[in-house]
């Protein structure tokens, strides 16, 4: 186990980055925000932070693909949390070489200033689709890791990139591997956002992609849990792959008529064609081994199962629900 003085978070400006920001500040933990550099000064995500956790950041304002910056900003810091990443599949179909840049050089520019910096621990964050369609299920770790997108292939780069600072120069890095992760200020590109504000703008005829394929469905609590107890953990988490996810299950057709089912809404649910992957793109199925979490970390969903997933949902819509969030969000059209 290590003692944290300061924390770096990288993407703290983003969906999973800025509750996990919130968590640690609310604890007590000394963070530092590393934010997207942009001309309008914001903070992503955190702008809209209650003014307790914004008077107890420490943002600095960046580009994960500079090294010079990167190394900057982990002066001083105890423990990085690596979250900064391109992460929207349909976009990696139009931009690969952006993901290349950013996955897998931004997380070279992160090993590295680790490893010269003398940090303690440092989370890199992986993703779920790095397996693509399951082979077997429950997914462990050990399942092999198959590029169905450049997003994917990326990650899996990134992952092997920081892994291997581990096994070269025995830098402390674990990389978190969480399913799909969804909640409050998720970007609209996913398709639990999809579905809620579709339904909440008073659409009643839904525009998806694939209907059939599973996830696993981690709720956003759950995986900053997941991010904390790394930080906990003891020094065996070194140079491992851990698994966050609820351990269920669903198609995403079930998943639209369960979240329609939850805000009373009856709908059609129709496949627009330009949200579908290209046939041996689309990951069938997603489902969870979290055995390894629970082993090393002492980590267990909250949200597991069907009826988490009900509770993480209900969260989920009541926050798109509130008019001034919905605004933020352009159900009406597609985005990549």
């Amino acid at each position: 186990m290590i003692e944290t003085k300061k924390i770096l978070v990288t993407g703290a400006d983003g969906f999973i980055g800025s509750h996990l920001v919130e968590t640690l500040v609310r604890a007590g933990y000394d963070v530092r925000a590393f934010v997207l550099y942009n001309s309008f000064g914001s903070w992503g995500w955190l702008d809209q932070a209650e003014q307790r956790v914004k008077d107890g950041l420490d943002v600095f304002a960046g580009d994960i693909r500079d090294p010079h910056g990167v190394r900057e900003a982990m002066k001083g810091c105890d423990a990085v949390l690596h979250l900064a990443a391109l992460i929207a599949i349909p976009y990696s179909y139009h931009s690969p070489a952006t993901y290349v840049d950013t996955n897998i050089t931004g997380t070279l520019n992160v090993v590295q200033a680790a490893r010269d910096l003398g940090v303690s621990r440092v989370v890199c964050t992986s993703t779920s689709e790095v397996y693509g369609t399951a082979r077997y299920v429950p997914i462990d770790e050990d399942h092999p890791l198959q590029g169905q997108s450049p997003y994917s292939a990326t990650k899996i780069g990134a992952d092997q990139m920081a892994l291997s600072y581990y096994r070269s120069f025995g830098t402390p890095v674990t990389v978190l591997r969480p399913f799909n992760t969804y909640g409050p200020r998720q970007s609209a590109r996913a398709v639990i956002p999809t579905i809620v504000t579709q339904i909440a703008a008073g659409t009643r005829t839904l525009k998806l992609g694939a209907l059939h394929p599973t996830r696993d469905f981690s709720y956003v609590a759950d995986t900053v849990a997941g991010f904390v107890a790394m930080l906990a953990a003891p020094e065996a988490v070194l140079g491992e792959v851990i698994n966050i996810g609820s351990g269920f299950e669903i198609s995403i057709g079930d998943t639209a008529r369960l979240i329609a089912e939850i805000m009373g809404a009856e709908v059609e649910i129709t496949c627009d064609d330009q949200r579908l992957r290209p046939e041996k793109s689309e990951v069938e199925r997603l489902f969870a081994g979290t055995e390894k979490a629970a082993r090393l970390l002492g980590w267990n969903p909250a949200h597991g199962g069907l009826e988490g997933f009900r509770r993480g949902l209900a969260a989920t819509i009541q926050w798109f629900s509130d008019p001034a969030n919905l605004a933020r969000y352009r159900a009406d059209r597609y985005t990549i």
